[in-house]
C-alpha cells in the first residue's frame, strides 16, 4: 500500500503498512521530505502539525490506523508546525491548502458525445465542461486520424524535411533536426512553451479546453497518433486535468503556452487536478487513475499546441452566457418600466416592422408578451392609464433598440465561434486524400479575438442601460418611490450602495470593451510578425459578460423591492412569477441587512437561467392565444375629438368559443 503525500510544495510517494499509524506516518514523509531535499532537520526543529486528506483538507486522527480512514494511492498532505499562517492576519489554515473545488466541477457522466472534428456545438462544449458527458470518436474521425499519420510515417521514412516534423521551429524553422532526436525535439517543444504565467483555467474551462483540442485532432489534419489521441480521451473521461495558467498566449501561432501546459501534464509533468486528488503532480494523478503518460512521436508535440482552442473555448463559454443574459435582460426590463409605470405602446409591432432588425422585433415580442395586455392583464398598469406622462424616458422607451442590437451581436459571434470549434487550425497541415504535408497560417486567432472584442462591447450596453434604469429606481425624482427603495430612508441606506456597485462595474466594463485584437506585437526574433492577442479578447470578454450579470441582478432586485411600495396592485402573471421566483432566495428589504449575499443570490438565478425559464411559457403562452396586439390607453396614444382610440385583440380562445 502506498499513498501521494503532499509536504509544502513536494509531492512525493510513501509506501505503508494498513496498520501503520497515523502519526507514525506523518513522521515518516517528514523524513523522507528532508532526504529528498538533500536537507537535515537539525534537532528535529520541525513537528508534524496535523495530516489532513488532499481532498477537502478533513484532518485525520494521529492514533488512527491508515487503513481505517485511507485507501490504497490515497492523497494527503502532511503540515508541518511552521506552516500555519498568521490567524491575526490571515485563514488559520496552511499557507499551501488548495481552494476547495464545487461538488459541480466533479459530475459523473454515463452519457457519451461522440467527436467527429465537424459537427461540435457550442451548447454541447459547454456542456463538456460541466462534466455533462463522456467523450468518443466516431469511427469516421478515427479513420482519418489514422490516414493522416500514416502519410506523415511514410514522409519521414523517406527522409524528407518538414517543417516542425524534421526541422526546429519559428526563428529555428530551416534548423534540420536529426531522426534519432526527432522525439526529443517534440518533448523540448512543449517543456520550454510551457511558459504561462496566472491561476491555472478552472476544472469546468480546462474540460472545455481538454475537449475542443480533441475535436480539433479528431478532423484528421494533424498528424496525431491514435494512441495519443485516446490518451487524451482517457484523461477527459476521468477529468485528469492539467495546471493551465490563463495568461501567456498572444494568439498565433495558437494559443501556444496554455496548450503546452495542457500537454505537459498529460506527459506526467507539471500539476494536473482530479476529483479524487485536488491539485497534485501529474504523475501521481495520471497513476492514481490508472492513465499513462503520453510519449510523443514525431510532430506529435506540435500537433498538441498548434491552434487557437484557448481563445475559441472561453469564447464560446462567454457567447453562451451572453445569450443567456440577453434573454433575462428583456424580462427585467420589463419588470422595471412596470414599476416605474411606464407604456407598452413604443412596443407596438408596427414601429419595429418599419426598422427590422431581428433581435430589435425579437425584444419588442418578449416584452409584449411580459407586459399588460388582455392575456396577462396587471392591476399596476391599470392603476395610471389615464396619466398624463407624454413618454417614458429612453431606458424604457428604447429597450428594443438597445437589446436588440446585444442579441444581433450574440447570434452573430456565436456563428463565428461554431465555425471556429470545428475548424483545423494545426501547423503544418497533413492532407492524407492529396498527400502532402502543407504549412499555412489556420493557427491564427483573429478570427475568434474580433468577434470576441466585438461581444464585449455589444453585450455591455446591457449593463449600461440597466444601470440607468437603477438610477430610475432608487431616484424618488423619477420613480415616484421612497429613495433607495427603503421604507425609513435615512435610518436605512436601502439600495444606495448596491446602485454605486452597478456603476463601479459599469465604469470597468467600459475599459474592458477596448478592443485586444487592435493590438499586436511582434514575437519569435520576427518570424511571427503578426498576433491576435485573443487570449485577452477571450478573458477580458467573459469578465465583461460576468458583470452585466451582477449588474442585471442589482437591477431585478430593485424592480422587485419596488413592487413592495404598489401591493396590493399585482402585476402581470409572467412578471409575478418572476418577482416569485426572486422572493424565494431573497427576502423584501424592511430594514437594511448584509446586501452582498443578496446579490450574489440573484446572480446565480440569472447564471442558471431560471428567470428566463419562468417566463418564456408565459410568452409563448401570450403569442399562441393573442393574434392581435393589445393597445391599451397610454400617454402616447392618438387622441380625436371623440376620445382615445383603442384597439383591442380578441382572445383566439374565445374566437373559437364562438364560432
Amino acid at each position: 500500500m502506498k499513498l501521494s503525500v503532499r509536504v509544502r510544495d513536494e509531492w512525493f510517494a510513501v509506501p505503508v503498512k494498513p496498520t501503520d499509524k497515523i502519526r507514525g506516518f506523518g513522521d515518516e514523509a517528514l523524513r523522507r521530505f528532508y532526504r529528498n531535499k538533500n536537507l537535515e532537520n537539525d534537532d528535529q526543529k520541525e513537528k508534524v502539525f496535523e495530516v489532513r486528506k488532499a481532498k477537502g483538507g478533513a484532518i485525520l486522527d494521529p492514533s488512527d490506523s491508515i487503513r481505517d480512514i485511507l485507501d490504497d494511492n490515497d492523497f494527503v498532505i502532511v503540515v508541518l508546525e511552521s506552516d500555519m499562517s498568521n490567524p491575526v492576519t490571515g485563514p488559520a489554515e496552511p499557507v499551501y491548502m488548495e481552494e476547495k473545488i464545487p461538488l459541480s466541477s466533479t459530475t459523473k457522466a454515463t452519457e457519451y458525445l461522440s467527436l467527429d472534428g465537424n459537427s461540435l456545438s457550442i451548447d454541447d462544449l459547454v456542456r463538456l465542461g460541466k462534466g455533462h458527458y463522456l467523450l468518443k470518436l466516431t469511427p469516421e474521425a478515427e479513420q482519418a486520424v489514422n490516414k493522416a499519420r500514416a502519410l506523415l510515417e511514410e514522409i519521414l521514412s523517406q527522409n524528407k524535411v518538414v517543417y516542425g516534423i524534421s526541422t526546429g521551429f519559428g526563428k529555428f524553422a530551416r534548423t534540420v533536426i536529426s531522426k534519432d532526436k526527432l522525439v526529443e525535439l517534440q518533448e523540448n517543444l512543449i517543456r520550454s512553451h510551457a511558459a504561462g504565467v496566472g491561476p491555472p483555467l478552472s476544472p469546468e474551462r480546462t474540460r472545455m479546453l481538454l475537449a475542443l483540442r480533441i475535436n480539433v485532432l479528431a478532423k484528421g489534419y494533424s498528424g496525431i497518433s491514435m494512441e495519443t489521441l485516446k490518451k487524451y480521451i482517457a484523461a477527459f473521461n476521468a477529468s485528469c486535468l492539467p495546471w493551465v495558467p490563463e495568461k501567456g498566449t498572444v494568439g498565433a501561432s495558437g494559443d501556444l503556452a496554455p496548450l503546452s501546459h495542457l500537454a505537459l501534464g498529460m506527459m506526467g509533468e507539471g500539476k494536473m487536478w482530479s476529483p479524487k486528488s485536488g491539485w497534485a503532480d501529474a504523475k501521481y494523478v495520471l497513476e492514481f487513475n490508472n492513465l499513462e503518460p503520453i510519449k510523443l512521436g514525431p510532430k506529435e508535440g506540435l500537433a498538441l499546441i498548434n491552434g487557437t482552442q484557448l481563445i475559441t473555448s472561453l469564447g464560446a463559454e462567454a457567447v453562451e452566457r451572453a445569450g443567456a443574459i440577453c434573454r433575462q435582460a428583456d424580462v427585467i426590463a420589463a419588470l422595471s418600466l412596470e414599476v416605474l409605470k411606464g407604456t407598452t405602446r413604443a412596443f407596438d409591432s408596427n414601429i419595429h416592422n418599419v426598422r427590422p432588425h431581428p433581435g430589435q422585433i425579437r425584444v419588442a415580442r418578449r416584452l409584449r408578451g411580459l407586459l399588460h395586455s388582455e392575456t396577462h392583464p396587471s392591476e399596476i398598469a391599470e392603476s395610471h392609464r389615464f396619466c398624463d406622462r407624454v413618454q417614458d424616458a429612453y431606458t424604457l422607451r428604447c429597450a428594443p433598440q438597445v437589446h436588440g442590437i446585444s442579441n444581433d451581436t450574440v447570434d452573430f459571434v456565436r456563428g463565428v465561434i461554431t465555425t471556429e470549434i470545428n475548424s483545423a487550425t494545426d501547423n503544418p497541415m497533413v492532407f492524407a486524400e492529396h498527400g502532402e504535408i502543407i504549412s499555412g497560417g489556420n493557427f491564427h486567432g483573429e478570427y475568434p479575438a474580433k468577434v470576441l472584442d466585438y461581444l464585449a462591447i455589444g453585450v455591455h450596453e446591457l449593463a449600461n442601460i440597466s444601470e440607468r434604469r437603477t438610477e430610475r429606481l432608487v431616484n424618488p425624482a423619477y420613480s415616484e418611490l421612497p429613495a433607495f427603495l427603503t421604507p425609513d430612508g435615512g435610518l436605512n441606506s436601502g439600495f444606495m450602495i448596491a446602485h454605486c456597485t452597478a456603476a463601479a462595474l459599469v465604469s470597468e466594463n467600459k475599459v474592458l470593451c477596448h478592443p485586444a485584437s487592435v493590438d499586436s506585437l511582434t514575437t519569435s526574433a520576427g518570424t511571427e510578425d503578426h498576433v491576435s492577442m485573443g487570449g485577452f479578447s477571450a478573458r477580458k470578454a467573459l469578465t465583461v459578460v460576468e458583470h452585466v450579470e451582477q449588474v442585471l441582478a442589482i437591477e431585478l432586485l430593485c424592480a422587485c423591492q419596488a413592487i413592495e411600495f404598489l401591493r396590493p396592485l399585482k402585476t402581470t402573471a409572467p412578471l409575478e412569477a418572476v418577482y416569485k421566483l426572486v422572493r424565494s432566495v431573497v427576502g423584501p428589504w424592511v430594514k437594511d441587512r448584509y446586501m452582498s449575499p443578496d446579490i450574489d443570490a440573484v446572480w446565480k438565478l440569472l447564471q442558471e437561467e431560471k428567470v428566463w425559464q419562468v417566463s418564456k411559457q408565459y410568452i409563448d403562452n401570450y403569442h399562441a392565444v393573442q393574434d392581435v396586439e393589445t393597445r391599451v390607453m397610454s400617454p402616447t396614444t392618438t387622441m380625436n375629438a371623440d376620445g382615445p382610440v383603442q384597439k383591442r385583440r380578441r382572445v383566439v380562445s374565445e374566437r373559437k368559443n364562438k364560432s
